[in-house]
């Protein structure tokens, strides 16, 4: 199985106990390249500079259309997808640049940049079923709501004309996600024999990732039937396993006694950070301050597990069968994840999650985790951008 997508203002230093001098981002690498990971903390100073440096690349990448990456294949590794998929893989990649765009500090450069996305967001057509098996327009349509979504919530955005075009275009988006939610309430990119109009298949991550753009449907009148949320917040609590794990997909009996089972928690690091996070933002009173701590603490742990996937070009073939792929998601959503926490608490957490985000950043900004393929750097490198900026303090503190 395969998921997808599946993430410099002023003098910058890093933190004093590391008692480095100028060209900070410079030293912060050649600590990364020196020094074991581990126990390594690394100032939103330095995250300020890697974030613009990641930004940069995006803005000089975007496409004459107001788009990013390519929409036809570019790996010789993915020859078995349909050419509709490519561009369902674009059609994310392009929304999760939206969200990243959203989150930093606005200048005329990224305000530009960012209407020119939204324009392309809502303009483009819908991503459309590659074949029986592949849905991987699922990932076009949950990401581009979502994008819809927080765009709509941002007062930049809120009024006319730009409230009607997001609400138009997450409507359409909504209803594709409408079509494909499956029985037991969540959503995934594949679907099993006997194929079907309506996937049978889903999974905790996909799901989860779309539950606080769907409670902003409700309110907004996007979505008119609330058990739309209910039964997806069901399918992801029926996922959370009782050492903090969330298995892949639903199970009625885990497959957690095998070894190194997708299942149990160094399998499941990135899963758990998107499912807390979904799961609490909407309301679930299970996820608790402690649980999220938990997750964390356990992602910070197990890291490793993490590192060794990443830029893996088989997916799943590292332990626990983790996959390149999960790592940038994992570290997008551990920031949201951190979010949750009380003020006090926050930057020390991102002060750990900071090296290694900086760990897969390139010398120009660009960042991958998988095949090098034009969708996922972007992705990847919007997933950065999300992770660092989620720590940052406003410019004005």
């Amino acid at each position: 199985m395969r998921t997808r997508m599946l993430r410099s203002l002023g003098a910058l230093c890093l933190l004093p106990s590391l008692g480095f001098g100028q060209d900070n981002l410079t030293q912060a690498r050649e600590s990364l390249q020196a020094e074991p990971i581990a126990g390594q903390r690394f100032s939103a100073q330095v995250a300020r500079e890697a974030r613009d440096l990641s930004l940069q690349w995006l803005l000089d990448q975007q496409r004459e259309d107001g788009s990013w990456a390519w929409s036809a294949m570019d790996s010789l590794q993915e020859t078995s997808f349909n050419v509709e998929t490519f561009y369902a893989w674009k059609l994310a990649s392009h929304a999760i640049v939206c969200m990243s765009l959203l989150q930093v500090e606005p200048n005329p450069r990224v305000e530009q940049a960012l209407e020119r996305a939204l324009e392309y967001l809502c303009s483009t057509r819908s991503p459309k079923r590659g074949n029986d098996w592949d849905i991987d327009y699922t990932w076009g349509a949950l990401y581009a709501y979502v994008a819809c979504a927080e765009a709509a919530a941002d007062g930049r955005f809120g009024e006319a004309p730009w409230s009607a075009r997001l609400r138009t275009a997450g409507e359409r988006y909504l209803s594709i996600l409408l079509k494909l939610q499956t029985p037991f309430g969540g959503w995934a990119y594949y679907d099993d024999p006997i194929f079907s109009q309506r996937p049978k298949w889903d999974t905790s991550f996909c799901t989860a990732l779309v539950l606080p753009a769907l409670e902003f449907g409700l309110r907004e009148g996007w979505l008119k039937d609330r058990a739309v949320l209910e039964r997806a917040q069901r399918y992801v609590e029926r996922c959370a396993l009782p050492n903090g794990a969330y298995t892949y997909s639903l199970r009625p009996i885990p497959r957690i006694n095998g070894g190194e089972s997708i299942n149990r928690v160094k399998g499941s690091l990135a899963r758990i950070q998107v499912c807390n996070w979904g799961l609490a933002k909407t309301g679930v009173r299970k996820i608790t301050e402690e649980r999220v701590r938990e997750g964390l603490g356990q992602f910070m742990q197990h890291h490793r597990f993490l590192d060794a996937a990443r830029m893996r070009p088989i997916p799943h073939e590292a332990y626990y069968a983790n996959a390149g792929y999960f790592y940038m998601f994992g570290h997008y959503y551990a920031a949201e994840a951190i979010g949750l926490l009380p003020e006090e608490e926050r930057e020390d957490w991102h002060a750990q999650l900071r090296p290694h985000l900086l760990r897969a950043q390139n010398k120009d900004g660009a960042s991958v985790d998988f095949l090098n393929s034009s969708y996922d750097k972007v992705a990847c490198t919007a997933y950065l951008v999300l992770g660092l900026s989620l720590g940052l303090p406003s410019v004005d503190e």
